[in-house]
C-alpha cells in the first residue's frame, strides 16, 4: 500500500488549494492508499531558520512529526499558490526548518558533493496561480517550479517530481474549478 503525505502550503485553510488537497486525498483514499493530509496553517512552528546551519534550532513537536511522516512516505504532494513567482512564506519556512542537513541531505567532507537522503520517494506539486501558465513558463521562466523541483526535492533525492499547475485562478468560474478538482482527484486515485 502506497503511503502518501499531502502538504497544503496555503496559509488560509478555506482557500481553493485546500479544496484541491482534499480532492487529491479523496482520490487516494478511493485507491486504498495510506494517505495523510497536513495543513501547514495548523502547525505550530517558527518558520524562520534563525541561525542558518551554523547553529541548530530545536524542532518543534509538529515539525518532528512531519519529518517522521516524510520519512515514512513513498509519495509527497505539495499543494500551494504561486505568489510572487514562487510560494508562500509559510511553505518556504517549513522547507527551511524541515529539509535540514542530516535529514534531507548530507554534505560530504572536503567535497562540493552531497548525499541525497530522501531517495526512493516521488513527489507531485499542485500549484495554483493567477498568471496564465504559458506566461509563467515563457516570460517568468517558472522560478517557483524550478525552486521546488530542482532546488529542494531533487536536491534531496526525491524523483520523479511532477508538476500540475492551474491558472489563471482569478478568472476561473465554478465549472473550471470543478474540472480542476476532478483532475486532481484522478491524480490521487492513480497515486501520481
Amino acid at each position: 500500500m502506497k503511503r502518501i503525505l499531502i502538504i497544503n502550503g496555503h496559509p488560509d485553510k478555506s482557500s481553493f488549494c485546500n479544496e484541491l488537497a482534499l480532492a487529491y486525498k479523496r482520490g487516494a483514499d478511493k485507491s486504498s492508499a495510506n494517505c495523510i493530509l497536513v495543513n501547514l496553517a495548523d502547525l505550530e512552528f517558527d518558520p524562520i531558520l534563525r541561525f542558518g546551519y551554523r547553529q541548530r534550532t530545536e524542532l518543534e513537536p509538529d515539525l518532528i512529526k512531519l519529518q517522521n511522516a516524510i520519512t515514512e512516505s513513498d509519495h509527497l504532494v505539495f499543494v500551494y499558490p504561486n505568489w510572487w513567482g514562487t510560494y508562500p512564506a509559510l511553505l518556504k519556512g517549513f522547507i527551511d526548518r524541515v529539509f535540514l542537513p542530516k535529514f534531507a541531505f548530507k554534505y560530504r567532507e572536503n567535497s562540493l558533493l552531497w548525499d541525497k537522503l530522501l531517495t526512493g520517494k516521488s513527489a507531485r506539486l499542485i500549484v495554483t496561480m493567477d498568471t496564465p501558465k504559458w506566461y509563467y513558463s515563457l516570460i517568468f521562466k517558472a522560478p517557483g517550479h524550478h525552486s521546488m523541483k530542482k532546488g529542494v526535492l531533487e536536491f534531496c533525492g526525491i524523483k520523479p517530481v511532477k508538476i500540475t499547475a492551474f491558472g489563471p485562478l482569478k478568472s476561473s468560474g465554478n465549472a473550471k474549478r470543478n474540472k480542476w478538482m476532478t483532475a486532481v482527484e484522478k491524480l490521487g486515485f492513480e497515486q501520481k
